[in-house]
């Protein structure tokens, strides 16, 4: 048998524990190898982590450094990881208690208690204007960010991010199957007319990823949010249809929480929900679009990983492509969705091809 090769993460984290039988991992993760171990003063439990090799990246990011971020909305942002200088070397702390999604397994309603802990959240954040985060190193370079205020050119860098780095980094082995169901290079000026037209909001920071196993409810309920490697800077507006369409509340909370959304928000800063009637249905189009370019390399790939898939996996690929294909129709302009069947013809082929 080959021995397996330890990771440098690995190591690092087990010199910065001073006793590798402590360190715990590597947790589950798509981004990041993790793990994670108590301070060798006992004070604090910390995680190590590397992004993996080798992933796709279905995510315009905006900050150079998560652990840079986080240093900056200390003070600002109530329960978020602090960072913890080990060696030179930043570590979030790692927040003990279950995921949201964890707590609430049977049901979509979020608890009163974190449905409003949400709502703070977002008052929070809609604070911190990019002037604010202006000494945290961007990725993007500046002429290659949005004004401020412009709703329009903000989701305009977001569809070229899709089209660039998830459709055309992968059409040489992906093309036929997203022309297969339908999503070639002419669902991009489809979507572009379905968004146009954004109204104008003032900028702030986004989380842009909260969904229920980002937040973590801690043993006295309180609720923090985790992995911001994802924030940007943009309109507010994006970040609650983004928030919305991962959570997947029932349509009595989806109501109450865009309501009270615009209260905080308009409380803290006056115009950040203008327009929001118009312009959310617009936005949740773009990320139910996004979602079927993602998903449809990663549910290719994770067949290829069995080797030869079976029916079963084979027809439930083609049931959750189908089921994505179906909410993203009216923005990529789909007259129609291919059947399950078509779809599964079309993942064997896929597959074939791919060996």
């Amino acid at each position: 048998m080959t021995p397996r090769t330890v990771s440098d993460v690995r190591l690092r984290a087990d010199e910065l524990s001073g006793d590798a039988t402590v360190v715990i991992g590597p947790l589950e993760g798509y981004h990041h190898e993790t793990y994670v171990f108590p301070l060798p003063d006992g004070t604090r439990v910390v995680k190590c982590r590397e992004p993996r090799a080798h992933i796709l990246w279905f995510d315009r990011r905006c900050f150079v450094s998560e652990e840079e971020l986080l240093c900056a909305l200390a003070g600002r942002i109530a329960r978020v990881p602090e960072i913890v200088d080990m060696e030179g070397v930043g570590l979030q702390r790692f927040i003990e208690g279950r995921t949201l999604g964890a707590s609430r397994r049977l049901s979509r309603r979020v608890p009163e208690a974190f449905f409003g802990q949400i709502v703070g959240l977002f008052r929070e954040m809609v604070r911190i204007t990019p002037a604010e985060l202006g000494s945290v190193e961007r990725r993007c370079a500046p002429e290659d960010r949005a004004e401020d205020g412009d709703s329009d050119g903000f989701l305009e860098r977001l569809v070229v991010f899709i089209e660039e780095h998830v459709y055309a980094r992968n059409a040489a082995e992906f093309g036929p199957l997203f022309h297969a169901l339908g999503v070639g290079e002419e669902a991009f000026t489809r979507l572009r007319k379905h968004v146009a037209g954004l109204k104008e909001r003032p900028f702030c920071l986004l989380h842009a990823d909260l969904h229920r196993e980002n937040f973590i409810v801690d043993p006295q309920g309180l609720l923090w949010t985790i992995d911001w490697e994802l924030a940007m800077l943009g309109d507010p507006l994006y970040d609650l249809a983004t928030h919305l369409h991962l959570m997947r509340y029932p349509a009595d909370q989806e109501l109450r929480m865009t309501h009270e959304w615009c209260r905080a928000v308009e409380g803290v800063r006056p115009g950040s929900s203008y327009g929001w009637a118009h312009d959310l249905g617009r936005i949740l189009g773009f990320k139910r679009a996004q979602s079927v370019f993602t998903d449809v390399v990663r549910v290719s790939l994770s067949l290829s990983e069995r080797g030869e898939p079976s029916w079963f996996a084979l027809h439930g690929a083609a049931g959750k492509l189908q089921r994505v294909l179906i909410a993203a129709a009216e923005p990529l302009g789909l007259e129609e969705v291919p059947s399950r069947s078509e779809i599964t013809a079309a993942l064997v082929r896929h597959h074939r091809d791919r060996r």
